[in-house]
């Protein structure tokens, strides 16, 4: 029964990464829209600078992102 079950899950873990096989490639004209900056993990510089600024403005500690101060959010 229980390697019944077993080997069950193996199958349908097996089809399920199957799936992920035929994603394909990027094709060459489509790199260009993979490298604009909009893509990026960080986005736009300026609002990630917002973003840890409030940060560290909530959590009302210093260090770890250059914020120096914190607590009031006038630093």
């Amino acid at each position: 029964m229980k390697t019944k079950i077993v080997s069950i899950l193996a199958i349908a873990s097996l089809s399920l990464l199957g799936g992920c096989s035929s994603l394909g490639q990027v094709n060459a004209w489509e790199k260009g829209n993979l490298a604009k900056p909009a893509m990026t993990f960080e986005g736009d510089p300026l609002d990630q600078r917002f973003v840890q600024h409030i940060y560290g403005s909530k959590e009302n500690s210093s260090g770890g992102y250059g914020v120096g101060g914190g607590g009031c959010g006038c630093n």
